[in-house]
C-alpha cells in the first residue's frame, strides 16, 4: 500500500521500537488514552490516525483535537457479525431458547409457546452503518423496524469503505426519527437495540427515566457501548420491570467483573464483548487500512474520516 514506508512497532505502554520524529500515521489497536496522548506528543509529524475500532472516545481527545489530527475508523468491518449477533439473541428470547435449555436441564418436558419475527417491532438507537446491518436482518425476518439518528446521511463525506458495510438484502424502515423520538421508539418496541456511539450526548442515555418509558416485557440489546446504560438502574427494571430482560455484550467496566449483579439475574443474557468477532473481520480491517493508506500516499480523501464535533 506504501512502498518504502517504515514501520514503528509500538507496544500498549507506548514503547516503540524506533524513532516516532518522522511518524506520520499511526494504526492504533485499543491503546488507552492517556498511551495515546503521550505518544501523540513524541510524534509531531503525526497527521493521521486510524482506528482499528469503531469507537474513537480513545483517540478524540483534547490533544489530538488542539492538533487537527485527522481519524479514521473501522466502521463497516464489524456490523456484519454484530448483526447476526443480535438477530441470535432476538431469535433466541423470542423462541425461549434460554427457558428451553433450563427445561433439559431439569430433564423437563413442557412445550413453550414461541413469537413469530413478523409481529415483533425492532428499535434501532444509531442508524449507522451496524445500525443498517442490523435492521436489513431484521427486516428480511418479517419485522417491523423504527430508528432513531442524531442527523441525516445526506452530504456527509465519509462513507465506509464497500466492505460489507450492511447485512445483504433490503433496508426497509417504518419510521426514522431524531433524538427527540427515543421515547416514542421505547414505547412501541419489543427489542430495542443499542446501536449508538459514545459522545457527551448519549452517555447514559438509557437511565431510569427511559427504562421506565420502555415497552412492558421488552427486551434491551446493547452492541454499542457500554458507558450508554446506567446498569444500576438496568439491574432494578430487569428486577422490577417494566423490561423483559437485557443482553448485553458491552459493559462500563471490563472484563465485567465476577461480583457483578448482572451474571445473577435469569433474564440478563451476558457475552464477553464478542458480538464483533467472526473469521473475517481481520481481512476486512487491513483491507480498509490499506485502502486508505493508499488513499494518504496519493493525496487522496480517506474513508471513514471521524467529525470531531460529532465524536464518530
Amino acid at each position: 500500500a506504501a512502498p518504502g514506508a517504515r514501520i514503528v512497532n509500538v507496544s500498549m505502554e507506548g514503547l516503540a521500537d524506533g524513532s516516532l520524529d518522522d511518524v506520520e500515521v499511526l494504526l492504533r489497536g485499543p491503546l488507552p488514552a492517556d498511551v495515546f496522548d503521550r505518544l501523540l506528543a513524541r510524534a509531531p509529524r503525526l497527521t493521521w490516525v486510524h482506528s482499528a475500532t469503531a469507537g474513537v472516545e480513545r483517540v478524540l481527545t483534547p490533544s489530538s483535537r488542539a492538533r487537527g489530527v485527522v481519524i479514521t475508523n473501522a466502521r463497516g468491518v464489524f456490523s456484519q457479525p454484530i448483526a447476526e449477533y443480535v438477530m441470535l439473541m432476538i431469535l433466541a428470547v423470542s423462541r425461549r431458547l434460554p427457558q428451553l435449555l433450563e427445561l433439559q436441564h431439569e430433564r423437563t418436558w413442557q412445550p413453550l409457546e414461541g413469537v413469530e419475527l413478523r409481529d415483533l417491532t425492532v428499535g434501532i438507537v444509531g442508524l449507522g452503518s451496524m445500525g443498517r446491518a442490523v435492521g436489513a436482518l431484521a427486516t428480511a425476518f418479517g419485522c417491523r423496524v423504527v430508528a432513531t439518528r442524531r442527523r441525516s446521511e445526506e452530504g456527509t463525506a465519509a462513507r465506509s469503505a464497500d466492505l460489507e458495510d450492511a447485512a445483504p438484502g433490503e433496508l426497509r424502515l417504518e419510521r426514522v426519527l431524531g433524538p427527540e423520538g427515543l421515547p416514542e421508539l421505547l414505547a412501541e418496541s419489543d427489542f430495542v437495540v443499542l446501536a449508538a456511539p459514545l459522545t457527551p450526548e448519549t452517555e447514559g442515555m438509557i437511565n431510569a427515566e427511559t427504562l421506565a418509558l420502555m415497552k412492558p416485557g421488552s427486551w434491551l440489546i446493547n452492541v454499542a457501548r457500554g458507558r450508554l446504560v446506567d446498569e444500576r438502574a438496568l439491574v432494578r427494571a430487569a428486577r422490577e420491570g417494566p423490561i423483559g430482560g437485557a443482553v448485553l455484550d458491552t459493559f462500563r467496566e471490563e472484563p465485567l467483573p465476577p461480583t457483578s449483579p448482572l451474571y445473577d439475574l435469569p433474564n440478563i443474557i451476558v457475552t464477553p464483548h464478542t458480538s464483533w468477532s467472526s473469521g473475517r473481520v481481520l481481512d476486512r480491517s487491513i483491507e480498509l487500512f490499506c485502502e486508505n493508506l493508499r488513499r494518504y500516499r496519493l493525496g487522496g480523501p480517506l474513508l471513514n474520516a471521524v467529525d470531531p464535533s460529532a465524536g464518530y
